[in-house]
């Protein structure tokens, strides 16, 4: 009995140290939060529209692979990642739609006037509800969902040039092919 106690202080570190060769190994993408939403039908959706009288709802979105961004005015990453949706929707023409998410209407509505106004349509998630239904952590979270409102993908903070032409690109080519 007194041999196991001593062997104890090992097996804790044989699996302290087999989790962080695991949790650490170089091939992970630390920015990268697990997603148990991927390949799920989105969350439904009835959103009152910022500046449009018309609903942002989920229903009205199928049929084709589009792109969901959650973002607020208060929101410093939001503002640095902006530029890159900007030109997203005017050079590569993606349907990109955006979730005001815990925001007052009249500061989004602000935000876009001053930085311009990438989306085709942006809906207005004041209380969160919405976010929560996503597994929003926090703004920027943009995910790609398909044509029948499947989520795709998840990127998690400001998409990058990198990210989007790597992979979200590549992905709504697919979609559409699909």
């Amino acid at each position: 009995m007194k041999r196991l106690f001593y062997l104890l202080p090992l097996v804790l570190f044989l699996g302290l140290a087999g989790y962080f060769l695991v949790a650490l190994r170089p091939a992970r993408d630390v920015r990268e939060l697990p997603s148990v939403m991927i390949d799920k039908p989105a969350p439904s959706f009835d959103l009152a529209g910022l500046d449009d009288p018309k609903p942002l709802a989920l229903d009205a979105l199928k049929g084709h692979p589009f792109v969901l961004n959650f973002f607020a005015s208060w929101c410093v990453p939001c503002r640095v990642e902006h530029p890159l949706l900007m030109r997203l929707a005017s050079e590569n023409h993606i349907p990109l739609y955006g979730i005001a998410y815990k925001d007052k209407p009249a500061d989004s509505s602000r935000l876009l006037a001053s930085f311009g106004d990438p989306y085709r349509q942006v809906g207005i998630d004041q209380d969160g509800r919405v976010g929560l239904d996503f597994g929003v952590y926090g703004v920027p979270e943009t995910y790609v969902i398909d044509s029948k409102g499947v989520i795709q993908k998840r990127f998690v903070g400001p998409l990058t040039a990198e990210s989007v032409e790597k992979e979200l690109l590549p992905l709504l080519k697919q979609l559409d092919r699909s």
